[in-house]
């Protein structure tokens, strides 16, 4: 066992103090990911910082009727919230897919944001990857990546990031509240995850010893249309291969809002900018969407094993839509 240094924070503000005063230092929450990483030696952490006791836990309607939810509000919680369930299903959805049920009542929401990879070379110290030591090459590259990315990947890392929730946070267009040395700021959850580039290491715009406090989702009425949808090997508690979140307000015969968000193709929770733009102002037909959901994965690039990605998430993306805006005729 490799020993380590503990501390538990009183307050956001000592958090970011220990984290500075302990170099190598990690925050735990609800360890469902970190120390579990621990154990197979892919973190070694000099010191935890506790912060799951910090006042974050709860989720709070703002005077702008935006809502925001502290960091350590466990997934569990807010799936079963009713302002979420209400104003968000896709976001409940999006939580009760993931993981198990004895999971979603540790996991944070903090901590699922900043989860890391579950490929299995990232994860087995004795194969390489560049995730995990930089330089080291990218295993699964070459060998099992059936479940590995078709967008956004480069030649340096392949993984997807695991996330259900972060998929559904980036279709609803919400933002991470963080706070460190230079005090705090907020930043898009569609840009908080990175692509790996030449840099897969570095999962997110997180700047050392920042820690998310919470995540401010915009002022959205009772009954805005969401969705979450996930494809897996089994119907228990499994990654996604592909999934999809959409916001579709549909006006007048056309769509006047549309949010898209994909799951299990990148290396950050996928945010279908071409698709929304393709949709906006146009009539909610199944040719619409296919045509939408076709050119955002254009960009697409398969590997010799995960094409079937591909079409998966387009049969994913074309079924949300029609649920959420039954189809007119083309």
């Amino acid at each position: 066992m490799k020993p380590f240094a503990y501390e538990r924070a009183r307050s956001v503000e000592e958090a970011a103090e220990l984290y500075a005063a302990h170099p190598g230092a990690r925050y735990l929450g609800g360890g469902t990911n970190l120390v579990d990483l621990m154990k197979l030696g892919v973190e070694e952490p000099a010191a935890l910082v506790d912060v799951s006791r910090l006042p974050l836990d709860t989720v709070d309607e703002l005077p702008d009727g935006s809502v925001r939810i502290g960091a350590t509000v466990r997934n569990s919680d807010l799936a079963a919230h009713p302002t979420v369930r209400d104003r968000y299903p896709a976001l409940s959805q999006a939580l009760l897919a993931g993981a198990s049920g004895q999971l979603r009542n540790a996991a944070t929401t903090g901590g699922n944001l900043l989860q890391r990879t579950r490929c299995p070379y990232f994860q087995d110290t004795g194969k390489p990857c560049n995730k995990r030591a930089p330089g080291s090459g990218c295993g699964a590259r070459d060998g099992v990546h059936r479940d590995h990315a078709v967008l956004g990947h480069s030649p340096q890392c392949i993984a997807t990031h695991p996330s259900d929730m972060a998929v559904a946070l980036a279709a609803l267009d919400a933002g991470v509240e963080l706070y460190g040395a230079d005090g705090p700021r907020t930043v898009p959850v569609a840009e908080f995850h990175r692509l790996p580039g030449d840099r897969p290491e570095q999962d997110t715009e997180i700047r050392p010893g920042e820690l998310i406090t919470g995540v401010i989702l915009p002022a959205a009425p009772a009954g805005l249309p969401s969705l979450y949808r996930k494809a897996r090997d089994r119907a228990s508690y499994a990654f996604a291969l592909a999934s999809v979140a959409a916001v579709l307000a549909v006006e007048g015969g056309v769509v006047r809002q549309a949010g898209i968000a994909f799951g299990g193709l990148a290396h950050r929770p996928w945010r279908a900018r071409h698709a929304e733009k393709a949709l906006l102002g146009a009539a909610p037909t199944t040719a619409a969407f296919e045509r939408a959901a076709d050119l955002e994965l254009a960009a697409a690039e398969p590997l010799r094993d995960n094409a079937f990605k591909v079409r998966l998430a387009r049969n994913l993306t074309v079924d949300v839509l029609e649920r959420l805006a039954p189809p007119t005729s083309a």
